[in-house]
């Protein structure tokens, strides 16, 4: 090569390095080179705080000691100084994650709907269990029955017993808001407050050890320990708890038992039933 070739391929290289170096120091382009190609750097990378050369070549794919070559730094141990570029060379790019085979991919999924599925089954078949406390057989009392009667007026929307979600202790009474609700039977007031699901209830003990429930209500008209008798306001119809429509949810209990109040109170004047959800699926 003659001395005037040598002198230009000189100051071909140094406008390519000048090139490089003037380059904005805003986003660090991936490699535009082809894998396996043969050229001079493909980029010039900023370095930012944090970066380190094995860091680098990592991130474009190259090894430590083809940037230590290609920028001419004393050894692999460098200090980079923020700001500075770095010149990396065409090379194959980052390497790309081992793909996972089908069954591989798809056994984790299978796996989640498998346990969704068995708790799906699990959940359904707890609901369809019977609770222990309720009663779905015609009772049997040998001491006397207080003589219940109706707290409100109105069609019963929701029945004693099983349900699409759960179990129902009492039945559901339709009645427009407001309307006042009497005890069942004379006795005591042994409840008057707030409790999650049966919102503001009134609960009264009568003799022979029975207990009247009445659950969702807009205002209980009674206080504990109060002595109320039969037919007597003891709240008025809302849908506080969890209830979706207005009515009084009632429930007759013994023992801690809940039976079918419409085998324990008479039959009134008119009454029709309706299968439609006013509470929520569980109990009350």
């Amino acid at each position: 090569m003659t001395a005037g070739s040598a002198m230009r391929l000189h100051a071909a290289t140094v406008a390519l390095f000048t090139v490089f170096a003037a380059a904005p120091a805003a986003a660090n382009p991936a490699p535009s080179a082809k894998p396996g190609s043969t050229g001079v750097a493909a980029l010039a990378h900023t370095v930012q705080p944090g970066d380190t050369l094995s860091g680098i070549a990592k991130r474009y794919g190259v090894t430590v000691k083809t940037l230590v070559r290609t920028n001419g730094f004393s050894s692999a141990r460098v200090r980079l100084r923020v700001g500075s570029r770095v010149l990396v060379p065409a090379g194959p790019g980052p390497p790309a994650p081992p793909a996972k085979s089908p069954g591989e991919a798809k056994a984790p999924t299978a796996r989640a709907t498998k346990a969704t599925r068995a708790s799906r089954r699990a959940a359904a078949a707890a609901a369809r269990r019977m609770p222990a406390y309720i009663v779905l057989s015609v009772p049997d009392f040998e001491e006397p029955i207080p003589p219940f009667t109706w707290p409100v007026e109105g069609s019963v929307s929701s029945n004693f017993g099983r349900r699409r979600m759960g179990w129902h202790g009492g039945v559901d009474i339709v009645a427009p808001s407001g309307t006042s609700i009497t005890a069942a039977a004379s006795g005591l007031v042994i409840a008057s407050g707030v409790e999650g699901r049966y919102g503001r209830v009134v609960k009264i003990a009568h003799e022979n050890g029975f207990v009247s429930v009445y659950a969702h209500n807009t205002d209980n008209l009674v206080e504990l320990g109060q002595w109320v008798l039969a037919g007597q306001p003891i709240a008025t119809v809302g849908r506080t708890g969890r209830a979706t429509a207005e009515h009084v949810h009632f429930e007759i209990r013994r023992d801690g038992l809940r039976y079918n109040p419409l085998y324990l109170l008479p039959l009134p004047p008119r009454i029709a039933s309706e299968e439609v959800e006013l509470d929520e699926d569980e109990e009350p």
